[in-house]
């Protein structure tokens, strides 16, 4: 279903259902759903998705997924991604379709390998992805990609997806993973907070007594003073998230 390691502060989360090309059923979005809670809990510094084979994520699982509970489990999978406060870097390793464009979008960046493909083709069976998904992608990748995947059906390559903002970076696991590594070197506390505020809604009252919080957090912890501490003394700064 998934597989979880652990190198040093990276952990990497690899769908394992090859036979349905790593396409997502209620198990799977749910045991996500506690790899990534653990690794928030557990030490790690930085996050990597990917999947076993040669897709990243066929999609939705359609031998089951009209029901509440796998909408549910989807969606609060993609919440928890989203809410996680450590990086998480989505290695597409190829074709990330529907809910796999959803999983991409979820993660807070992306490295696509030269076989990725991106689309959401609910316009193709009837189906319909939250209003999230839809805006997520528009403030990525542009209104226009939105709209060529949303209303004209298309499927984008990795190179597509790399020019118009869908992938940060292009290149295989190794570079996702590197990346994750070099990452988990910076301040954890800065990493929380900038996500908090990508990831905000700027009229929720709720977020912005936490973004407050998490200002405040920075300014006055240790790792700030460990910063000035390192630049003094000409060498790389070991931050501790404190």
């Amino acid at each position: 279903m998934i597989d979880v390691t652990r190198d040093g502060d990276v952990t990497t989360v690899e769908l394992r259902r090859p036979e349905r090309r790593n396409a997502l059923d209620l198990d799977t979005c749910t045991a996500l759903r506690e790899a990534v809670v653990a690794a928030g809990s557990d030490g790690t510094r930085a996050l990597v998705v990917t999947g076993e084979g040669t897709s990243f994520c066929a999609g939705a699982d359609l031998t089951g997924v009209y029901g509440d509970a796998f909408i549910e489990a989807l969606y609060g999978m993609l919440q928890t991604l989203t809410a996680a406060e450590i990086p998480i870097i989505a290695a597409v390793n190829g074709p990330a379709i529907g809910a796999g464009t959803q999983l991409a979008l979820a993660c807070d960046l992306r490295v696509a390998a030269p076989t990725a493909r991106f689309g959401v083709p609910t316009v193709r069976n009837g189906m319909a992805v939250d209003a999230w998904t839809i805006r997520t992608l528009a403030a990525v990748a542009g209104a226009g990609t939105a709209k060529a995947l949303m209303l004209g059906g298309d499927l984008i390559d990795a190179d597509t997806a790399y020019a118009r903002g869908l992938a940060d970076r292009l290149g295989d696991r190794d570079a996702a993973v590197a990346w994750a590594h070099e990452i988990a070197t910076f301040a954890p506390l800065t990493l929380a907070f900038n996500k908090l505020v990508l990831n905000s809604d700027p009229s929720d009252a709720a977020a912005d007594a936490r973004i407050a919080k998490g200002f405040d957090a920075c300014w006055s912890s240790d790792d700030v003073r460990e910063a000035a501490t390192a630049r003094a003394e000409k060498r790389a700064p070991v931050f501790r998230g404190r």
